[in-house]
């Protein structure tokens, strides 16, 4: 039976660098599976990492027809996922009313739905002691003008990851939800593509291999959250501490 690890969104960003770090750190495990809609960018992570074998799975994760596809190949080889890092996300800059329906649609479906719907369908090929890693964003911490429905889809991640990793418990599976803040990687040039991006999230912009390293790290100790950086450690305990109302007023 093999061993593997499934990691979406592995075409780029946060996903690339999970994929890239978790076989430096998971040396025992068979195979990767790579799942993201480029599979250029996929083969790509075969040349990159010659340990462990990367299996790429090009899928369009905004379709319900890519989670079948997924299901039915889990059924087939039957493997033990000891990690599964849903890194797959769409963000969408500007003011809901002036945002385009389908990209809302699109990112409802690929933040939440796909997300959800993933972790459904490997849930029982995960052994005890199996890693779920959740990208949410700190975007999950309080409401965000101008960012509207991104920061509800990011909220939503938190709040399930939390939620399931309770009710996992008995099994020995560990869930984190990681949330970063602004991270150097192609998913601002999308999300930012008609607006320009405020100046405090330029200032904390983070590089992807140091919040997947951070990651790692947490996922290891069994920690629920994951927050990479002391101003977005700083943020969490704001949101926490100041209600929603005013929060929402400080950050438009």
């Amino acid at each position: 039976m093999k061993k593997v690890a499934i990691i979406t969104g592995a075409s780029s960003g946060l996903g690339r660098q999970f994929v890239l770090q978790t076989a430096k750190s998971h040396g025992f495990l068979d195979e990767i599976w790579v799942v993201a809609r480029r599979a250029d960018r996929l083969l790509e992570l075969g040349v990159l990492v010659s340990n462990i074998v990367i299996r790429p799975i090009p899928l369009d994760l905004s379709k319900k027809e890519s989670i079948q596809r997924m299901k039915s190949i889990l059924a087939k080889e039957k493997p033990k996922v000891y990690v599964l890092a849903n890194c797959s996300g769409l963000g969408l800059a500007g003011m809901f009313d002036r945002q385009d329906e389908e990209l809302l649609d699109q990112m409802l479906k690929v933040n939440c739905m796909a997300l959800t719907r993933i972790t459904r369908a490997v849930l029982p090929y995960m052994p005890r002691k199996a890693r779920i890693i959740q990208v949410a964003s700190s975007a999950a911490f309080a409401p965000q003008p101008g960012f509207a429905v991104y920061a509800a889809t990011k909220s939503y991640v938190l709040n399930y990851s939390l939620a399931l990793r309770q009710e996992l418990k008995k099994r020995k599976i560990f869930v984190t939800a990681v949330c970063p803040g602004p991270v150097n990687t192609e998913f601002f040039d999308t999300a930012y593509q008609k607006n320009e991006m405020k100046l405090y999230k330029k200032l904390v912009m983070a590089k992807p291999e140091k919040v997947v390293k951070k990651a790692l790290k947490d996922v290891k100790k069994g920690r629920a959250v994951s927050v990479y950086g002391i101003s977005m450690k700083a943020v969490r305990v704001l949101c926490k501490l100041l209600p929603s109302s005013l929060i929402v007023r400080l950050i438009h």
